[in-house]
């Protein structure tokens, strides 16, 4: 599709209104470079384990073809002695799979997020090598694999706990803004006694009681991302419930649930898309803020506040905090020039 500069005024009248966002939005570069970058991390993440795996991909042993990495195949059916799952960086089965004919095809990173690197000549945490592009932490695992998982992990939350937080923010607004009255004066008392709540302090005490999962996260903080957005999808609700095309609405008889969402919510998702990818880096960095403090996931999942506190009890190990670091400011960079491209793009006063 042509820019607005390249359309004449009649190609330009025929756009529909979303065509129109498309094409002010594909004029910011910063903002339009940014979101192709995203969108290339966030499918690669997808494979992080075809990128980084202590498993090889494909194996060819004795003229039989097997796939480590989809299947666990035992130690004897590559000449050893154990009825365990293979361990492909023995020395013993890797000798086993490269003579004879026999080959295998490694992962780009051959080291999963849990791998020890046993064969490491320096103390660790052990600084970049060629055997660890990133170095390893305190107990011998791969950086660069850790930070690859931990990376896919913290997108993962994200778009889970903001699309739980928007579609309760929608509902909640929708209904203050549509009813308005005493169900926005009591819906406004309740929002305001729950947002007086301790958030930390009741992630602490529930993480003192439950054992920590990502799922325990995504339901606590869910029980509090949900009001700053409820009160812009509120007020979108409130100024358009008297405007005729409502009225004329509810003059033909259709229900106050059909009026809400197909007449009022396409019209009040402006500020909903706008802040989508500020809510995104919110989650992430709320995300490695608790898992920075011990009050996120389990200490054996991938995570980049992990990272930071390790490097906090290693200052030496300086390639600890840098990565997590690169890879956190990265994101939060990328996601705040899409939303601030976002926000131009749907401003209809800017052509």
């Amino acid at each position: 599709m042509k820019l607005f500069s390249k359309m004449t005024s009649q190609e330009r009248i025929s756009l529909s209104p979303g065509q129109r966002a498309w094409l002010r939005f594909r004029k910011n570069r910063r903002g339009y470079v940014s979101l192709w970058l995203f969108s290339i991390l966030f499918v690669l993440c997808f494979f992080a384990e075809v990128l980084c795996n202590d498993k090889p991909l494909i194996v060819k042993y004795n003229g039989d073809y097997y796939f480590p990495v989809i299947q666990s195949y035992p130690e004897t059916t590559f000449g050893g002695d154990f009825e365990t799952e293979a361990d492909y960086t023995d020395p013993f089965v890797r000798k086993q799979l490269t003579k004879n004919g026999n080959w295998m095809i490694e992962p780009l990173i051959p080291y999963s997020y849990n791998t020890i690197n046993f064969n490491s000549d320096l103390p660790n945490p052990a600084p970049p090598s060629s055997q660890n592009y990133f170095g390893t932490d305190d107990r011998g695992r791969d950086v660069l694999a850790r930070v690859v998982y931990g990376f896919r992990i913290s997108v993962w939350f994200a778009f889970a706990l903001t699309v739980i937080g928007v579609f309760i923010g929608i509902v909640a607004g929708a209904v203050q803004g549509y009813f308005s009255g005493k169900t926005d004066l009591i819906m406004q008392r309740v929002i305001e006694v729950w947002s007086s709540m301790p958030e930390l302090y009741l992630l602490i005490i529930f993480a003192s009681i439950f054992q920590p999962s990502i799922w325990l996260l995504i339901i606590l903080l869910s029980l509090f991302g949900w009001m700053g957005l409820s009160d812009y999808v509120r007020a979108e609700f409130l100024r358009g419930r008297n405007l005729d095309y409502v009225r004329a609405a509810r003059a033909m008889g259709l229900s106050n649930f059909t009026i809400m969402s197909r007449h009022l919510l396409p019209n009040s998702m402006t500020p909903v898309i706008t802040f989508l990818p500020f809510r995104i880096s919110g989650a992430i960095l709320a995300l490695t803020s608790l898992d920075f403090l011990g009050l996120g996931v389990p200490p054996t999942t991938p995570s980049l506040g992990e990272l930071l506190a390790q490097g906090k009890e290693n200052i030496e190990a300086w390639w600890l905090s840098l990565s997590a670091f690169i890879v956190l400011v990265g994101t939060l960079m990328l996601l705040i020039f899409i939303g601030e491209a976002l926000r131009e793009a749907l401003d209809t006063r800017k052509q």
